[in-house]
């Protein structure tokens, strides 16, 4: 395979790069730069989703909703080289940036071992780094940033520390690959096997004629060679079978996982309200624990691919950059450590508002107590001794406030305590916090991938309710996942649950809702569909929990009861916003 390059839309292109890493296996790359020979800073991705793969053509519904609602996106460009989840370049080199794409290891047009997420696309990732610093073009200073894969990758190749890496912007990446990605609250997600089948295996290496060609160069996307399914499946590693096996955390995730306490350079990091399932805890945890003393947060709403592209996305990206990879005068130095979308019902884009840390200091942590007669939330601890049971793999039990006298915010993490019991030595649980407007009919808002997305979500299997005390805090209790501990049948067990952050401000007259479930979320109209999902999306986006092998009906079915009582009451822990600012 051979590379060349052109000048072409004010732009100076080299297709197919070689960059040899440490055991011979050669990655391939494009890198857009400018036209003049002044070195420059690097924006680079490194992933699996095939560099000469146009968005238009791989991921047609996502285009056209991008098309349909963010129209500012598409402007200012030919759109000629739209790549799924990365920079367009150009928007990007005009402004004396090179973009460069890297398909990783087994993925496109690079050769190799195609293992998603493992330790050695990691290692890979930062020689790449490496050997685009120390290219004549570049100026010394490669800053990473992408969506998704291209952001989730930059927490673990961070804590490498190659030297030529100078500043993250993590769009949309979760960072803990047990929690936050492959199994919540203990409860694995199918959303990774159906991933790699609809967004990876389409991709890999070796696909050859079966696969796309590039519409800008005519070349295959994987590769010039085809090989037979049975090769390409000894070529990949068997992930979902590994996430089966690996069913606690340990060794496994954590060689997929960046070690927080050694990422030093400037990172972004934004996330998306509506990212349940996947990247919004990994963006926020990312924040809090990375040791960086130069760190930022943004939480916006909407499409999890759309933001990026917006005006409003690039100008973040812009002035960001600017400011770390260039020395410019972006006003970087005034941006808010912490800015935050604050959704609203009705609203489908939302007033941005500037804070000071997170969780947010002025945050009033409420409870509110479950109660058994009336299936009300309420302030006041319920005096009722009893129980309510409900099918454990059913629509479980909801609990509602009363209609509210004045708005509400709640914006943060939130927790709930409940003491359940179970026919069998296990249980799932699915909470959903919902809010409904005065004729009852649930306020959703597009979330990341599936536009009907209930306000948060949180998960725990039983067994895996043991919490780390060193790192839960009241309102995000973190649970270790490193022993199972059976129930026993018919005992009461008190149950810590982690809820993602959310926010939304509630209106007066609408109430908000707790539902205690056996089973995913699901939303009470039309199913959606994207192209390169595999299933239909009922509310949960992808990242729902049925495997059945993972969930067996002889553990998990049955009946499961909540216990009420004055000295152990359930509760869910909210963090209600005083109203001094809109």
């Amino acid at each position: 395979m051979s590379n060349k390059n052109e000048i072409r839309d004010g732009m100076r292109i080299d297709w197919d790069v070689p960059i040899t890493m440490e055991d011979g296996v050669v990655l391939r790359a494009d890198i857009f730069r400018p036209l003049n020979d002044t070195p420059c800073p690097a924006l680079v991705t490194y992933g699996p989703y095939g560099k000469g793969l146009a968005f238009q053509q791989g991921y047609k519904t996502a285009w056209e909703i991008m098309e349909r609602d963010y129209n500012d996106a598409l402007e200012g460009t030919s759109n000629r080289y739209q790549n799924w989840e990365v920079p367009d370049p150009e928007k990007w080199v005009p402004d004396g940036y090179a973009c460069v794409r890297i398909d990783s290891r087994g993925a496109g047009r690079s050769e190799g071992f195609l293992a998603v997420h493992g330790p050695q696309e990691t290692r890979d990732f930062a020689a790449c780094i490496e050997w685009i610093g120390s290219q004549p073009w570049c100026s010394g200073k490669v800053g990473l940033n992408g969506i998704s894969y291209y952001a989730a990758n930059q927490w673990r190749v961070a804590s490498l520390r190659p030297k030529h890496l100078a500043a993250l912007c993590i769009w949309e990446g979760f960072a803990d690959n047990y929690r936050d990605a492959t199994h919540h609250g203990g409860i694995l997600s199918v959303f990774r096997k159906n991933w790699q089948d609809m967004q990876v295996k389409t991709v890999q290496h070796g696909v050859g004629e079966r696969g796309a060609r590039s519409v800008v160069t005519g070349e295959l996307v994987c590769g010039p060679e085809t090989l037979s399914e049975e090769v390409l499946a000894a070529n990949r590693a068997d992930m979902p079978r590994e996430l089966l096996t690996h069913h606690l955390d340990g060794d496994y995730y954590w060689s997929q996982a960046g070690d927080m306490a050694k990422i030093e350079v400037p990172l972004l990091s934004a996330g998306n309200w509506g990212g349940q399932g996947l990247h919004l805890r990994g963006n926020v945890e990312g924040f809090v624990n990375a040791a960086s003393t130069q760190k930022w947060l943004e939480m916006h709403g909407g499409a999890h691919w759309a933001e990026f592209y917006t005006d409003y996305g690039l100008a973040l990206q812009k002035c960001f950059f600017g400011h770390f990879l260039k020395g410019e005068a972006t006003g970087w130095e005034q941006q808010p450590k912490v800015q935050l979308q604050i959704r609203r019902p009705g609203l489908t884009k939302f007033p941005v508002r500037a804070e000071n840390e997170w969780p947010l200091a002025r945050t009033q942590w409420t409870k509110f107590y479950f109660d058994p007669d009336t299936r009300a939330l309420t302030t006041d601890v319920p005096t009722s001794s009893t129980t309510l049971a409900y099918d454990a793999m059913g629509d479980g039990l909801t609990f509602m406030s009363a209609p509210l006298e004045q708005e509400m915010e709640i914006t943060g993490p939130s927790a709930a305590k409940l003491f359940l019991s179970s026919a069998t030595a296990d249980a799932d649980v699915f909470l959903v916090l919902q809010v409904f407007d005065p004729e009852g009919t649930e306020v959703v808002f597009y979330g990341a991938l599936d536009p009907h997305t209930p306000i948060g979500q949180g998960w725990l299997r039983a067994s895996h309710r043991k919490l780390d005390s060193s790192r839960s805090k009241p309102y995000r209790p973190y649970h270790a996942h490193d022993e199972l501990q059976p129930l026993t049948p018919g005992v009461s067990t008190e149950l810590d649950v982690e809820i993602w952050p959310t926010c939304i401000v509630i209106p007066r007259g609408y109430r908000f809702g707790l539902c205690v479930r056996g089973k995913d979320y699901v939303w009470a109209g039309a199913a959606t569909s994207l192209s390169n999902m595999k299933r239909p999306m009922t509310g949960c986006g992808p990242f729902v929990h049925d495997d059945p092998e993972d969930r067996p009906a002889e553990v998990f079915g049955g009946e499961n009861t909540l216990h009420f009582a004055p000295d152990n009451a359930p509760f869910v822990l909210l963090p209600v916003i005083p109203q001094t600012q809109s």
